[in-house]
């Protein structure tokens, strides 16, 4: 923390000579720590209390430099529930984990150590190669749907200790059942890790994306020495009670998920992925008014797709009706044709075409587009398919609320502003 000094200079006689020492982190979160007279003698005169001087530099370890400034303000929710959920895990951990350890026979005369490593091992093996191709099918949708992810990372986390837990049960299918304990957890590691740094960045106002990081880090520390010190003396009230540790992990689980759905329903994120984007423009189209990132955040979904297409099956989710990144070469003869005739009339500054097949938008973009372009052409089939079914010549009328209202909808949102 920098220290800022300030030297008020009162000469009541010759000799008297003031100095007064401020501390903080910026000219606005200053605070008077002590006054220096000389008069003639030095004296020093320290202000507040010991106590509020030990309790800001421990608190210097766990909150960004500058905080609450420095961080956006869904920073301290997010952190709190964040807190809790993890506080949550490191308990059941450690009844999953001796329940694990029971299983592969620790304690028993009978079990031999090449056999106990030898199942830890393909345990290990699996997480680490599920690891590997869940980067490659998902790694690239992390950023964009962050909130997502994070919450099915941690109900991931739910089923591979679910797995340990069950494993003593079924002996026969025991290294079945712990490698995809295993292989939940590996897709908990990557999104979780993932998306904690889409979210620093996010929560970073200050350039301090490093400091943000570190005091996670702290907080985390904290949070599992708690639960593991809880959890240990869980584990041993419970030894031998199979009905006490059930309830006491389901109970558990149970919070831990509540937790976790409340840490991500506070977050406010300001940059656009496809669904974020279709909130904004139905609400534009249909009162010509941008809602704010809070607003916006209290109308996404945060479950994954599938479970939110059944649960409100009564919503029209618009933008299910766009397919972004279409390749041409997929389309038959006569879509082929279309896509010609509509580059050749209809889109000639555009670096995109879009295509219309079985009530599905679908966008191909030039080779050379640019975000822009690309924001410009998901909002273009955006207005397709919302005129899907009201008109008969949903080109050109998409094209003519294109030049009369693109515009204005960009000026009118600042973080899509930033993409031109």
């Amino acid at each position: 923390m920098e220290e800022t000094v300030s030297a008020n200079k009162e000469i009541r006689s010759s000799s008297k000579f003031i100095i007064e020492e401020w501390n903080g982190s910026s000219s606005t979160k200053l605070f008077k720590t002590a006054t220096i007279t000389a008069s003639p003698y030095l004296s020093i005169q320290r202000s507040g209390s010991r106590f509020n001087h030990v309790w800001r530099r421990v608190l210097q370890a766990f909150v960004p430099e500058g905080f609450p400034s420095s961080v956006t303000p869904d920073y301290a929710p997010f952190q709190v529930w964040d807190s809790l959920q993890g506080l949550s895990t490191y308990i059941r951990t450690m009844l999953s984990t001796q329940a694990l350890l029971s299983a592969i026979g620790v304690g028993e005369k009978s079990a031999t150590v090449i056999g106990a490593t030898f199942q830890w091992f393909l345990r290990d093996l699996t997480g680490m190669l599920g690891g590997i191709l869940f980067t490659l099918y998902k790694g690239s949708d992390l950023d964009s749907n962050a909130k997502m992810w994070r919450l099915v990372a941690d109900l991931m986390n739910d089923l591979g200790m679910l797995m340990d837990l069950l494993s003593p049960l079924f002996p026969s299918a025991f290294i079945f059942v712990v490698c995809l304990g295993s292989l939940s957890r590996s897709f908990t590691g990557v999104a979780s890790g993932a998306t904690r740094a889409a979210l620093t960045q996010h929560f970073a106002l200050q350039n301090n994306v490093a400091d943000i990081s570190a005091k996670e880090g702290s907080q985390e520390t904290v949070a599992t020495m708690i639960g593991m010190a809880l959890g240990m003396i869980l584990a041993r009230i419970t030894m031998g009670l199979p009905l006490a540790i059930w309830l006491s992990f389901l109970s558990l689980t149970v919070f831990h998920m509540y937790a976790n759905y409340r840490a991500v329903r506070c977050l406010a994120l300001t940059s656009l992925n496809i669904e974020r984007s279709t909130i904004l423009f139905q609400h534009f189209m249909e009162t010509g008014q941008v809602l704010s990132p809070e607003q916006v955040s209290r109308t996404e979904h945060v479950l994954p797709t599938w479970i939110t297409s059944w649960s409100s099956k009564k919503v029209k989710l618009l933008h299910a009706n766009v397919r972004l990144g279409v390749r041409v070469s997929s389309l038959d003869h006569q879509e082929m044709m279309e896509v010609l005739l509509s580059a050749r009339y209809h889109y000639l500054k555009a670096k995109y075409l879009l295509v219309e097949r079985e009530g599905i938008i679908n966008v191909a973009i030039h080779k050379n587009s640019t975000a822009s372009d690309v924001l410009q052409s998901y909002i273009h089939a955006l207005v397709m398919a919302k005129l899907m079914g009201k008109s008969t010549s949903v080109y050109l009328e998409s094209q003519s609320w294109m030049d009369k209202q693109y515009e204005v909808f960009l000026q009118k949102n600042t973080a899509l502003s930033r993409l031109i």
